[in-house]
């Protein structure tokens, strides 16, 4: 009977093609586009260039693990489709987004792609592999002791982004002008209400094949973007830039701002999605 519902469940994702190509096209090829074409007009503005740069890396990033679930858990969304395109856009990642980057800015040096790619392997997928492998071993131990992983986990995420913020403002060559900072907080708020706008349309278009808790999915997966796995890749690609402090801030923005947004949206979302199924 398990082998039967194991079988189910995997036809039943199968069948979610249409949702996970749609999810991470949107988020791996339309979105760093949007962007793209967005700064071009940004570009003749007073607007700090080196912000613009991040934004367009904000583009650029894999979706992440974890808030986007949460929120669509929250919701009462499709959390099957919203695990496995978190973690089959953050495997997409590791390889797509070095290119995204190189493409759209193209590096500080000649940054060798096996350096860049080996850096990552080592410092995401090996951990991720030795975890998996771990897990298997003490897995009774861990249902029996609940470590506080959710915890330490933000924690971390908390620590990043501390970190981060640390090395960009203790640089005394910043010139950080207050309008760019407040337009481009301004800007991150604004992308992010249009894209979770235009993904809930079109998906919820009339002879779209979503359900209201696919739509759910798609509108956090295709709008949210990782920190955790932006943050060594902007160190990775752009190492020894002189810039990469004022590179990785819209990008410190945009994951505070993707949580406190879908929060606020979470109830809206939610009553929309239970009238719908009625």
């Amino acid at each position: 009977s398990s082998l039967l519902f194991l079988l189910q469940e995997l036809t039943s994702a199968l069948m979610h093609v249409k949702l996970h190509l749609f999810v991470q096209i949107f988020t791996l090829v339309f979105f760093p586009t949007a962007i793209w074409v967005f700064l071009q007009l940004l570009s003749i503005t007073p607007i700090n260039e080196w912000l613009l740069k991040g934004l367009q890396t904000v583009g650029c990033m894999p979706p992440p693990v974890s808030s986007a679930v949460i929120l669509t858990k929250a919701v009462g969304g499709n959390e099957a489709a919203a695990i496995f395109n978190s973690a089959f856009g953050s495997f997409l990642g590791i390889v797509i987004t070095p290119l995204l980057l190189l493409l759209f800015l193209g590096s500080s040096s000649s940054v060798p792609f096996t350096s860049i790619f080996s850096q990552l392997f080592m410092t995401v997928v090996v951990p991720l592999i030795i975890g998996q492998i771990v897990r298997r071993y003490i897995k009774d131990w861990l249902e029996r002791k609940k470590p506080p992983f959710g915890a330490i986990s933000s924690c971390v995420l908390l620590m990043i982004i501390y970190t981060t913020f640390c090395d960009t403002f203790a640089n005394p060559n910043i010139d950080l002008d207050k309008f760019s900072l407040i337009i481009i907080v301004f800007i991150i708020f604004s992308v992010q209400m249009s894209f979770m706008f235009l993904t809930f349309l079109f998906s919820t278009r009339n002879n779209s094949s979503f359900t209201p808790a696919d739509t759910v999915a798609i509108v956090f997966c295709s709008t949210h973007k990782s920190l955790t796995l932006g943050i060594p890749m902007l160190k990775i690609v752009f190492a020894g830039y002189e810039h990469l402090s004022l590179i990785s801030v819209p990008l410190l923005i945009y994951h505070p701002a993707q949580i406190l947004l879908g929060s606020l949206l979470v109830p809206t979302i939610k009553s929309w999605m239970v009238s719908r199924q009625k």
